[in-house]
């Protein structure tokens, strides 16, 4: 994860690399000017490299005023303070908020609406850290000071609240890993995966744990009436019981005498 500034005189070439992730993993952009000038996130983040640098050399009213003109500009609202790497994609923007602890790995992807938030008042580091090619897919919230592992995949409008593994999707609220079979995980490659859409043609978790469950009443069901079958046939075929001796006595006939 890159610690950037913009006195780094890598700087132009780290943003140059920011255009071209763009060019790669946007189908629309159709040249490097276009991007620049017209790509909010790509605004976002030089306008985030350069506040950065302010908040790290004590500056922190004047990054906090850049940070929100580049908010109001772009839609876009990234702290000055939070550690973003190399060939960050935001792809549309609006509504894209990172807080003020977290941290963005290299060539992650994050879509409109996405929250990387906290949910603790203290001061410490309560906001996620994503690995190195993550996607979040659009509408989704990171909430928590915790690790988003390499390569994960984030499905749209989930809600992350626990650490997820490297290289595993995740849907739903709250977002549970996409498994196969008994509880084994999907591993997604390292290959760009449009809105963290699954490898695979899945269900949500929550869906198919319900259809699990109601299959299995559909099978109890099945298995009660079979027994229940089985009682009236024996039921049917059993004989009449034998009279105790004393309810013979009383239908006996009475001897005169």
């Amino acid at each position: 994860m890159a610690d950037l500034s913009w006195r780094d005189p890598m700087f132009l070439e780290h943003l140059r690399d920011d255009i071209r992730a763009v060019m790669v993993r946007d189908p629309a952009a159709r040249s490097f000017w276009e991007v620049a000038l017209c790509y909010p996130g790509i605004q976002a983040v030089t306008a985030h490299r350069v506040a950065n640098w302010l908040w790290r050399h004590d500056r922190k009213l004047l990054a906090r005023w850049l940070s929100q003109i580049a908010r109001t500009l772009t839609g876009i609202e990234i702290h000055p303070s939070a550690k973003i790497g190399r060939r960050l994609f935001i792809d549309h923007g609006m509504g894209v908020v990172i807080g003020a602890t977290a941290e963005v790995g290299d060539d992650v992807t994050l879509y409109q609406g996405v929250t990387l938030g906290g949910t603790k008042l203290h001061k410490g580091k309560r906001h996620p850290t994503l690995g190195d090619n993550v996607i979040v897919g659009s509408g989704a919230q990171v909430l928590g000071g915790f690790t988003v592992g390499d390569g994960a995949r984030i499905g749209a409008n989930a809600v992350v609240v626990a650490p997820v593994e490297a290289h595993t999707t995740v849907v739903g609220i709250p977002a549970k890993p996409v498994s196969r079979g008994a509880g084994r995980d999907i591993h997604c490659d390292d290959s760009f995966v449009p809105y963290g859409t699954p490898c695979e043609d899945l269900p949500d978790p929550v869906a198919r744990a319900l259809k699990g469950l109601l299959d299995e009443v559909a099978t109890l069901r099945a298995r009660v009436n079979q027994l229940e079958a089985r009682e009236a046939r024996v039921a049917f075929k059993e004989p009449a019981p034998e009279l105790a001796e004393p309810e013979l006595a009383e239908t006996a006939p009475r001897r005169r005498n």
